[in-house]
């Protein structure tokens, strides 16, 4: 049985450094395969008020500390009301979010969403400690696997989106109200990301990836107080100029090209 009633999806999707754009991509390609028109929108493009609620809604982005990134929750609080759209979601994590899947699931039932999936899948990250390649190279195979089987069990009727009932609310008030908010507050206060002048060569890539528009360019580059540390900056730089302190040795990653991101869809 097909449970997603609609042949038009659209994809809403943030991607950090290319881990969830590559999953949406290989969920559009089986799609497209079973018939379904497909359409990837970048969450940070486009308005949430403004979704054609007459197709089947699929919501994608990475998970950070426990949770998500604000502009990822202000795009689903902002969400119009309807009556009976499909819904379904996916994340990309490094290891346990907690502070998701039920707390989204009651967000969209209450605008009244049918909601048909949740997925979240591993794949390797980017802060803190860097994988080598060849270890980051294997869960990203792994990752589009499981990203594969996730669409093929929505298009049959088999996914499941499941909620516990206290947990992941209590998570997501912690990682939302206070771990979020107090780290990204001590992040700007103390931690802003600041260029090696030395090392920057005024490409301004980092000013076109930064989702929120906190990275202008004066002499050098300057940040403002909006960052939501998803790692564009860092993760692209081609000089490697904007240091992240949390990052071991100072590597880096991304799974994709930067042009992959900036390209509009």
């Amino acid at each position: 049985m097909i449970t997603i009633k609609s042949k038009n999806i659209d994809f809403y999707y943030f991607s950090g450094t290319g881990n969830t754009f590559l999953v949406v991509n290989k969920m559009k390609e089986v799609f497209q395969g079973k018939g379904y028109s497909v359409e990837l929108k970048p969450i940070e493009k486009h308005d949430a008020s403004a979704v054609n609620t007459k197709n089947t809604i699929g919501l994608a982005f990475p998970v950070a500390v426990f949770s998500t990134y604000n502009l990822v929750w202000d795009f689903i609080r902002n969400l119009p009301e309807v009556n009976g759209t499909e819904i379904f979601m996916v994340d990309t994590l490094a290891g346990y979010s907690g502070g998701i899947v039920g707390p989204l699931r009651t967000i969209v039932e209450k605008k009244g969403y049918t909601p048909i999936g949740a997925r979240e899948i591993i794949m390797p990250g980017n802060i803190f400690f860097i994988a080598k390649d060849k270890e980051n190279d294997k869960k990203v195979r792994k990752g589009l696997k499981h990203a594969k089987k996730y669409a093929k069990a929505l298009i049959k009727g088999k996914a499941k989106w499941g909620k516990v009932a206290i947990l992941p609310d209590i998570m997501n008030v912690v990682s939302r109200g206070g771990l979020w908010l107090t780290g990204v507050n001590l992040h700007q206060k103390y931690l802003k990301f600041k260029v090696k002048e030395s090392k920057c060569s005024k490409c301004g890539l980092c000013v076109d990836l930064c989702p929120v528009s906190n990275i202008k360019m004066e002499e050098y580059l300057v940040t403002g107080n909006e960052c939501e540390y998803c790692m564009r900056c860092v993760s692209f730089c081609p000089k490697k100029a904007i240091p992240c302190v949390f990052n071991y040795k100072g590597k880096t990653y991304s799974a994709v090209k930067a042009r992959k991101l900036l390209k509009d869809d």
